[in-house]
C-alpha cells in the first residue's frame, strides 16, 4: 500500500516523534510511506527515515495546507491518509473532500481532549476547535486515541458523531533506543556522578507545570545536593527563570533548551520527573521507564497510571502537590544509582512493532515481514 502521514511540522513534540516511528517502522514493512508536512521545518528533518519521502506543501502554517494538500490527494491518490494534531485531523479531512478521491482518513489525537478544549491559554482551543471537532471527526475513517483513558475521554467528547474509536499506544519503545541512549548528554551535569541529576522534559508551557517542579525540588531541599536539569523551550521559558531566581535555584537547574533526543540524559539521570497536569500518552515516560531509570509522575489524566500500574513501577503524586512531589524527589536523589529493570511485558504495547501491527491493521494493510 502507499501510505501519506500529514503533519504541520517536524517541530519538536511528542506527537512529532511517535509519527516518524510509526512512518519508519510502516516504510520498514515494504509500504511506501510520504510525509506530508505543510511546513518542512524542524529539528526532527534530520530524524526522518531514509526510506520515509517527505513532500514540502510549502504552506508555512497548517491552515494554509488545504490547497496544496487538495492537489496532492487529488494527483497521487495514496490508499490512505495519517493525519496526527487536531488543526491537522481537520485540514486533512477537508483535503478529501475537496480532491473528491474517497481516500480514508485516519486522525490521531495526542491530547485529553476534555483537557485540551478548556486550555486557559489558546482561544481557538477552547471555543473554535470543540464544534469543529465534533463536525468533522465523523468522516475519518477512524479516530485513534493513545490511551485507555484518553480513548474514554475522546468517546466521551464525541458522543455518537464518530463510530470508530481505537485506541493504539503509540510507538516508543524502538529497537535501538539503549543504543541511542549512549550519545552524548545535552548537559555537562550528567557527566558528574558524584551529584545526582533529576530530569524533566517537555515543551515549556502551564500543561508540563514546571512551575511546580521548580518549587517541589526547592521545598526538597536538594539545591546543595542534587541538580535538576528541564530539557524543552517554550513560551512560559521567562516566567520560569525569574521562578528559578526567586527560589534561589539559578545554580542547581539548568534549562538548555530543546534535545531532539533525551535518551542519553535519561540514562544518566538519579530519576525522571513528570509533573504535567494533564497527558493523554506520556512518551518520555515511557521512554525513562525502559532505559532504567526510576520515575516519578503525577497521577494526572491520562497515562500515568496505566503505564505505571497504579503506582507498581514508579510512584504516582496528586497533580500540583508541591509537598508530595518534594518528598517523591527526595526519594529519587536518596535511591541514586539504584536502577529497576521493568519486565518486557510491561513495555510490550509501547513497542514499534506492536504499533506497526495495529495500525496495518486498522488501515487494511497487509502487515508483510520487516525488511
Amino acid at each position: 500500500m502507499r501510505i501519506a502521514f500529514f503533519l504541520p511540522s517536524l517541530e519538536g513534540g511528542g506527537a512529532e516523534r511517535v509519527t516518524l516511528n510509526l512512518a519508519g517502522g510502516i516504510a520498514a514493512r515494504g509500504h511506501a510511506v510520504d510525509l506530508l508536512l505543510a511546513a518542512r521545518t524542524g529539528p526532527f528533518l534530520a530524524d526522518v527515515p531514509p526510506a520515509v519521502r517527505v513532500v514540502d506543501l510549502g504552506a508555512g502554517r497548517v491552515v494554509r495546507a488545504l490547497t496544496p494538500l487538495t492537489h496532492w490527494l487529488r494527483r497521487e491518490r495514496p490508499d490512505h491518509l495519517v493525519s496526527a494534531l487536531d488543526h491537522a485531523n481537520l485540514v486533512a479531512l477537508w483535503a478529501v473532500a475537496r480532491a473528491g478521491t474517497r481516500t480514508p482518513v485516519t486522525c490521531v489525537v495526542h491530547t485529553t481532549m476534555s483537557r485540551t478544549i478548556s486550555n486557559p491559554g489558546a482561544w481557538t482551543d477552547r471555543v473554535l476547535l470543540p464544534p469543529l471537532i465534533r463536525r468533522f471527526y465523523g468522516r475519518a475513517h477512524a479516530v485513534v486515541a493513545v490511551s485507555d483513558g484518553a480513548g474514554e475521554d475522546l468517546r466521551a467528547f464525541l458522543g455518537s458523531r464518530v463510530g470508530r474509536v481505537e485506541v493504539i499506544a503509540n510507538p516508543v519503545v524502538l529497537p535501538d533506543l539503549a543504543e541511542r541512549a549512549t550519545a552524548p548528554a545535552p548537559h555537562p551535569w550528567f557527566d558528574d556522578v558524584r551529584v545526582p541529576v533529576l530530569l524533566g522534559v517537555g515543551r515549556l508551557w502551564h500543561q508540563k507545570d514546571f512551575a511546580t517542579l521548580l518549587r517541589a525540588f526547592a521545598a526538597a531541599g536538594l539545591q546543595d545536593r542534587a541538580r535538576l536539569v528541564i530539557l524543552g523551550e517554550g513560551v512560559l521559558r521567562p516566567d520560569l527563570e525569574a521562578l528559578r531566581t526567586e527560589l534561589g535555584l539559578a545554580d542547581a537547574v539548568a534549562m538548555p533548551g530543546f534535545a531532539p533526543s533525551p535518551y542519553p540524559a535519561m540514562r544518566r539521570s538519579a530519576g525522571f520527573v513528570l509533573s504535567s497536569v494533564f497527558e493523554a500518552l506520556p512518551t518520555v515516560l515511557i521512554e525513562a521507564l525502559a532505559l532504567g531509570t526510576p520515575v516519578v509522575a503525577t497521577d494526572c489524566p491520562t497515562g500515568p497510571r496505566e503505564i505505571l500500574d497504579g503506582g507498581r513501577w514508579g510512584r504516582l503524586v496528586p497533580v500540583g502537590d508541591v509537598a508530595a512531589l518534594a518528598d517523591a524527589m527526595r526519594a529519587l536523589v536518596d535511591e541514586a544509582g539504584t536502577r529497576r529493570p521493568v519486565p518486557a511485558s510491561v513495555l510490550a504495547p509501547y513497542t514499534l512493532d506492536t504499533a506497526v501491527d495495529r495500525y496495518l491493521a486498522l488501515l487494511g494493510a497487509p502487515a508483510m515481514a520487516r525488511q
